[in-house]
């Protein structure tokens, strides 16, 4: 039978594509939005610090937790339904959370923020796969996904920044409210319903399983970060890696799992996947180094130190779109891995940091490996999506971004504990003695700041000195982990994913299956 040509998205389905980047950008800003509002929050609702914590990490922990449920939840009863609601559960918890008046109902709303972000994230790009049959347009649909979720990051502080200079600190949740509103209105007369055609049930212990083994993972590698290694998170990690081994034995059981577990053994989804936390892990690990070298080592304002920060994004907008005309004239593998290269170029190059360093010189680094990562993660995107029928696409969705999560807590677990560790073993060789407080100078660049604030001037110069350049030194050996992990990347690309391109483009461009089930 003579292959014929699958349809070309329109107007409506590209107007449709921009109304969903509104919820993707803002779920992603949230994850960072309340850096500056923090020391507000504190002031007004006075938490403890367990409760601070809580505040910041809910609904990262709540979103990361939700996302397999969500997809499989969005397959089955409609991924526009899916999305209305999240729509709804996000804006009426923003409304919440602006005026919550106690630490505990703050902490509520932002794990029903997670909830709302949870039935966003994975609708948007199941619909992706469901709007753009062509293979050539859904790869610059998912270029754009790809780039709105990382710059949404990055486009969290500065956005709470300049509310903050003009309003109190609910206002960087009263921000989702408008676009909230337009998804609402607009949504139902651009986006047709797509779910499955096969009736399945929802089996509410798988969703309980996966909820308990993504949240106790996560938890425990942020603790370990945070804390180093501790009895409790080590137990976390162990019952979460538990109940993810019945989780997955047990999808291989259902008549109708939330995964399809043989999905993953595919090289053309699994190695995505897998790429794609790696791609995580170098992005959130070196992050977490980078604010702190702006602020702390070289002396910016946070809100300047988040703007300068938003630079690479101007690596991300030349080189995602490149990467993507690429792969049309060459195996996707070739691309994906000369991104991982260039990304591991980019982390050499912060090798090379020192603090004296100018600040575009380490900016140059940054765009550098960011370039090379966003172009490399939207392909593997591109590539997972169009592996997955487009009656699972919701599910598929949600596991890529839940392996994106865990490659970001892994990031910053062990990227953060190799900075650290070289931190900690300069600091103890250079400190002076007779410092007060050298365990807290010896352990952060934030004690060794504020137990500076106390010290005579020439002793507090010392030890800042001597800081900021054990902090630099920890941020290069971090970035060669970084380097190494980006080149396995590019090999993993190179060998597993070589001629998935092509295999793709054979067949799912010649007889991509239509929605299941479409409705107005």
């Amino acid at each position: 039978m003579e292959n014929t040509p699958n349809p070309r998205a329109g107007r409506k389905e590209w107007t449709a594509l921009g109304v969903l980047m509104l919820p993707l950008l803002l779920v992603s800003m949230d994850v960072s939005v309340l850096y500056f509002a923090i020391p507000y929050v504190s002031q007004d609702l006075e938490p403890g610090a367990t409760q601070q914590l809580w505040i910041l990490d809910m609904y990262g922990f709540v979103l990361a937790g939700l996302l397999i449920t969500m997809g499989a939840l969005g397959d089955r009863i409609g991924r526009r339904t899916l999305v209305l609601a999240g729509a709804v559960v996000f804006g009426a918890a923003s409304v919440a959370a602006a005026y919550a008046h106690t630490a505990e109902l703050l902490i509520a709303m932002r794990a029903l923020l997670g909830l709302g972000g949870a039935a966003l994230m994975p609708s948007t790009l199941a619909l992706i796969r469901n709007l753009f049959h062509d293979e050539k347009q859904r790869g610059k649909a998912v270029t754009l996904w790809t780039a709105v979720m990382t710059t949404g990051i990055s486009l969290g502080p500065v956005v709470s920044g300049l509310l903050l200079e003009h309003f109190w600190w609910g206002a960087v949740f009263l921000i989702n409210l408008p676009a909230m509103v337009l998804l609402l209105v607009l949504v139902p007369f651009l986006v047709p319903e797509f779910k499955s055609a096969k009736r399945e049930r929802f089996d509410l212990l798988s969703a309980v399983l996966s909820l308990g083994a993504v949240l106790l993972v996560i938890y425990g590698i942020k603790q370990w970060a945070r804390h180093g290694y501790e009895p409790l998170p080590a137990l976390a990690i162990s019952v979460g890696l538990v109940l993810g081994l019945v989780f997955v034995r047990r999808q291989k059981h259902l008549a109708h799992p939330m995964i399809d577990v043989g999905l993953l053994g595919r090289r053309t989804f699994g190695g995505p996947v897998f790429a794609n936390l790696l791609a995580m892990f170098a992005t959130v690990g070196m992050a977490v180094f980078l604010t702190q070298y702006l602020q702390s080592v070289l002396g910016l304002s946070p809100f300047s130190a988040a703007l300068w920060s938003l630079v690479p994004a101007a690596g991300v907008a030349i080189m995602a779109p490149a990467g993507a005309a690429l792969a049309q004239r060459m195996d996707r593998a070739y691309v994906m891995g000369g991104g991982f290269l260039l990304s591991a170029c980019g982390f050499l190059w912060l090798t090379q940091v020192r603090t004296e360093s100018a600040l575009w010189f380490t900016l140059a680094g940054a765009s550098l490996y960011a370039g090379g990562l966003v172009a490399a993660m939207t392909l593997a995107n591109e590539l997972a999506l169009g592996a997955a029928p487009p009656e699972r696409a919701g599910s598929a969705a949600a596991v890529l971004e839940s392996g994106q999560e865990l490659g970001g807590a892994l990031g910053m677990a062990i990227l953060g504990s190799i900075g650290a560790a070289v931190y900690t073993r300069d600091m103890t060789g250079a400190l002076p003695s007779g410092v007060p407080q050298a365990e807290a100078v010896r352990e952060t660049l934030g004690g060794a700041t504020a137990a500076a604030g106390r010290l005579p001037d020439g002793t507090a110069d010392a030890v800042l000195a001597a800081a900021r350049d054990a902090f630099t030194r920890g941020m290069s050996f971090a970035a060669v982990g970084a380097a190494v992990v980006m080149a396995g990347a590019a090999l993993l690309s190179f060998t597993w994913l070589r001629g998935a391109g092509r295999t793709t483009r054979t067949t799912g461009s010649s007889a991509d299956p239509q929605p299941a089930t479409l409705a107005s």
